[in-house]
C-alpha cells in the first residue's frame, strides 16, 4: 500500500528545505474570521480579508495591508459580500466571479473546483489547498465544507482554523504524520464517515487503535483526521 505524507510546516515561518518535492500551495479565504497565522498561509500561497488582515497588523497602515495581500480571485454567491470591498479588489485587477446562479454547490466546492480546473498535471503538481475560515460559526457551512474534501478526495486540501486543522485521510494508503509540535498538539482525532470497516489501526498516539477495532469508513475509503492548534502568533 503506498505511503501518504502529512505535514503542516506551511504553519512555521519558515521550512528547512530537504529531499521532498516541494509543494504547490493555494489558499482559499472563506466568509469566517481568519486564523492569527493567516499571513504565514498568504506566504505560500472579500471582506474577511478586507476587514481582518489589517487587525493582524495594527501598526502598519491598513491600505498598505490590504494592497499587499489582494486575492487573485472573488468567487462564490456573491450575497454577502459589501460592494466596496468587491469594487476595491477589483480596481487592484482581481478577478471576481459571479456564481450565484449556481445554487447546487457551496462557495468552497466553487473555488476547489477552480482550482482544479487551473492546475495543469494535477496528478504531478503537488498541490496543497489551505482553507482559512473553513471552522467555526454555522454547523451546516463547516459540515459542507467537511463533504467537500469528500467530493475532492484526489485533491489535498486543509480545513483550518486557530483551534484545529482537518484533513483527510484516504483508505487506499498507509499515512505518515508529521506534527509540527512548536504549533500543533496535543490532541489528534480520527472521525470515521460512512461504512463499517474492522481494519484501522494506528501507532505514535497516546491511545493507539488495534487492527479489531470497527469503524465507519465512505465506501471508497477516508477518515477525518483532526489536529488540534497550539499556534503562538508571536511564532511570526
Amino acid at each position: 500500500m503506498e505511503l501518504m505524507t502529512h505535514s503542516s510546516s506551511f504553519l512555521l515561518p519558515s521550512t528547512p528545505t530537504d529531499s521532498r518535492p516541494s509543494l504547490t500551495y493555494a489558499l482559499v479565504v472563506l466568509n469566517q474570521r481568519l486564523p492569527r497565522f493567516a499571513p504565514l498561509l498568504w506566504q505560500h500561497g472579500a471582506n474577511r480579508v478586507y476587514d481582518e488582515l489589517p487587525q493582524l497588523f495594527p501598526h502598519e497602515d491598513p491600505s498598505d495591508i490590504r494592497r499587499r495581500y489582494k486575492p487573485d480571485l472573488i468567487k462564490g454567491d456573491m450575497d454577502s459580500i459589501r460592494k466596496e470591498v468587491m469594487d476595491f479588489y477589483a480596481s487592484l485587477g482581481t478577478k471576481v466571479v459571479d456564481e450565484s446562479h449556481d445554487q447546487d454547490t457551496t462557495d468552497l466546492h466553487k473555488c476547489v473546483a477552480y482550482i482544479r480546473d487551473c492546475t495543469p498535471n494535477l496528478e504531478k503538481s503537488n498541490l496543497r489547498i489551505l482553507v482559512a475560515g473553513a471552522l467555526g460559526g454555522r454547523f451546516d457551512h463547516e459540515a459542507g465544507n467537511i463533504n467537500v474534501l469528500y467530493r475532492f478526495s484526489d485533491i489535498r486540501i486543509i480545513l483550518l482554523s486557530d483551534d484545529c486543522h482537518i484533513q483527510l485521510l484516504p483508505k487506499t494508503h498507509r499515512h505518515d504524520i508529521y506534527i509540527q509540535s512548536s504549533v500543533e498538539g496535543p490532541h489528534c482525532g480520527l472521525i470515521p464517515i460512512g461504512m463499517p470497516s474492522g481494519s484501522t489501526s494506528t501507532t505514535g498516539l497516546e491511545w493507539d487503535l488495534g487492527k479489531s477495532l470497527v469503524i465507519s469508513l465512505p465506501h471508497n475509503g477516508a477518515l477525518c483526521i483532526l489536529t488540534s492548534s497550539n499556534y503562538d502568533s508571536s511564532v511570526y
